[in-house]
C-alpha cells in the first residue's frame, strides 16, 4: 500500500508532532508547522494524532495512489481535485487505487496536510518521523518530497473509529498573534514595548520553518542587541541588531544571542505556521494565566472532537 509523488510542491515534507528531547544535540523539534490542523485531520480518518502525515506549503502536489486509502486534507484550504473533480476539503473520504490527487495552490493560508489512515510508513529517528530539514533527517531521506518519491501506509484495519467530518472546522485568524513577556522583556523601555504590539508586521519572504523574519517598525533594545547565548524557545521573538523581529519557529535554532522581547503562546504556535510571505499581522500581550488557559481550551477542544463526534 503506497502513494507516489507525480509532481513535487514547493516544500512538501512528512511531519508528525516533533521529536523531543534532542535540543541538547542541537536538534530542534520540528514537527507539523500547524499542528493543531494535523491533529484534527489524523481524527478524521481514524489515525492516533501524532502519526505521520504530509504537509504541503503554499503550493502541493499531484500524488497517485497505488492502494485504495482513507484521507483527509486539513489546515489552509487548498484547490484539490482528484481525477479533475473537486475534492471535499475537512473530510474524510474514500479514494481508489489508481486515483490521483491533485493539489494545487492555496487559496488563503500557509499549509495544508494530507492524512492517510494508517500513517505514512517512513523510518523513525529519535523517536519521530519528522523531516528536519536543517539537520537532514526524518521523514524521506531527510529532505523535501520529490518527483517520484514513493511512501507506503499502514493498511486500514485496527484503527480507531474516525470522528465525523468537520461541519465548522477551525478558522485561522492570523490577523492577531498573542504573546507573552520574553525572557529579556525588561532590556525594553516602555516605548518600545508599546510600539512592538501597537504597529503590524509583515513576513518577510526570506522565512521559512526555522524562523519567520518580520519587516516593520524597528525595536530598540535600552541595553544593547547581543546577550550570552541561551536556550531558544520555540515561538522566541528576538530583537537583532536591525531591530526587526525573528520569529523562532518549528526547526528553530536551539541557542541564541539576542534578547527575547517576547513569545509567542503555545495555543497561537498553529496561527504562525499558516502566515505566508507578505501575510501582516499585530501582536497581542496576554498574561500567562491567559495564555494557559487558551492551551487547555483548545485541547478541551480535541477532545471534544473525540467524545461528540464517535
Amino acid at each position: 500500500m503506497s502513494l507516489e509523488i507525480l509532481r513535487a510542491g514547493l516544500q512538501t515534507t512528512v511531519q508528525d508532532l516533533g521529536r523531543f528531547g534532542a535540543a541538547h544535540l542541537g536538534i530542534s523539534a520540528s514537527g507539523a508547522a500547524d499542528s493543531l490542523s494535523m491533529r484534527i485531520g489524523n481524527l478524521m480518518v481514524g489515525n492516533p494524532e501524532n502519526t505521520t502525515a504530509i504537509e504541503m506549503t503554499l503550493t502541493g502536489d499531484t500524488i497517485l495512489f497505488h492502494s485504495d486509502a482513507f484521507i483527509a486534507l486539513a489546515g489552509s484550504k487548498f484547490k484539490i481535485d482528484l481525477d479533475e473533480k473537486p475534492f471535499p476539503f475537512w473530510s474524510g473520504t474514500y479514494i481508489l487505487a489508481g486515483q490521483v490527487l491533485t493539489i494545487g495552490p492555496t487559496l488563503n493560508g500557509a499549509r495544508c496536510y494530507l492524512c492517510v489512515r494508517g500513517g505514512l510508513q517512513v523510518k523513525k529517528i529519535i523517536n519521530s518521523a519528522s523531516t528536519h530539514l536543517t539537520s537532514g533527517i526524518g521523514g524521506l531521506n531527510g529532505s523535501i518530497l520529490k518527483k517520484g518519491g514513493r511512501i507506503a501506509f499502514g493498511n486500514l484495519d485496527n484503527m480507531i473509529q474516525p470522528i465525523k467530518n468537520m461541519e465548522n472546522f477551525p478558522s485561522t485568524d492570523t490577523t492577531t498573534i498573542r504573546a507573552t513577556k520574553g525572557l529579556q522583556w525588561d532590556w525594553f523601555d516602555n516605548q518600545n514595548r508599546k510600539l512592538f504590539f501597537e504597529k503590524e508586521y509583515q513576513v518577510s519572504t526570506l522565512s521559512n520553518r526555522m524562523g519567520l523574519r518580520l519587516s516593520g517598525q524597528s525595536i530598540l533594545s535600552s541595553k544593547g542587541n547581543e546577550i550570552i547565548t541561551e536556550g531558544m524557545p520555540l515561538g522566541a521573538i528576538q530583537i537583532p541588531g536591525n531591530g526587526q523581529p525573528i520569529l523562532s519557529f518549528v526547526e528553530h535554532q536551539t541557542t541564541g544571542g539576542y534578547p527575547k522581547l517576547a513569545n509567542v503562546i503555545s495555543a497561537d504556535l498553529y496561527k504562525v505556521g499558516q502566515l505566508k510571505p507578505r501575510d501582516q499581522f499585530q501582536f497581542q500581550l496576554v498574561e500567562f494565566p491567559e495564555a494557559e488557559k487558551a492551551r487547555l481550551e483548545q485541547e478541551n477542544y480535541i477532545r471534544s472532537l473525540k467524545v461528540h463526534y464517535r
